[in-house]
């Protein structure tokens, strides 16, 4: 019994000390404001849910890649790649929406948050971090790492342990790395 107690220390001491996804910092910039995009997507949501809009806004979809391929260049990108890049993270957030949507449709209620307004409170700060993505997508582009998509996955596996949150990442970086 003396050894039992020492030995299942050592293992769990040893389980602690597993190998853990490498940290992949040459994404982290991207990533974090990829992320913060996201986190609008619920409160679009709700906003939506409020107003009974649809998720789909084809219109205003246009407009942020018309804007975007305008500024691609102020930011070094080929206006074809912020488009592309730009896409999914629409589609992506919309994946969010959907989600949410469907899960408060479910309970009949969505949660009791405050809903911010979608033209003055969320397209603002939408539009604001567009800028600021164009600028890290640039600066990735111009320093892509080597093995992109596997360091990309290990990025975002080790970025968030919510399901869907994860498939909204992967939505979003769909086309990041360079195809071969």
């Amino acid at each position: 019994m003396r050894l039992v107690i020492p030995s299942l220390c050592c293992s769990l001491v040893l389980l602690g000390c597993s190998v853990a996804t490498p940290s992949q910092p040459e994404f982290h910039p991207l990533l974090a404001h990829i992320e913060h995009r996201l986190d609008l997507a619920s409160s679009v949501a709700r906003h939506k849910w409020d107003h009974q809009l649809p998720v789909e806004a084809p219109e205003r979809e246009r407009q942020v890649i018309t804007r975007v391929r305008q500024h691609a260049d102020s930011y070094d990108i080929n206006a074809d790649r912020a488009a592309a890049f730009f896409n999914d993270q629409i589609e992506a957030n919309k994946l969010i929406q959907y989600a949410l949507l469907d899960r408060w449709t479910l309970r009949g209620q969505r949660p009791p948050t405050e809903a911010l307004d979608l033209i003055d409170q969320l397209r603002p700060r939408l539009d604001k971090l567009q800028a600021t993505l164009l600028f890290e997508l640039g600066r990735f582009d111009r320093h892509p790492p080597a093995d992109c998509a596997r360091k990309l996955a290990d990025a975002l596996i080790s970025h968030t342990n919510d399901p869907l949150r994860h498939l909204a990442m992967v939505r979003a970086t769909g086309q990041l790395c360079p195809k071969r």
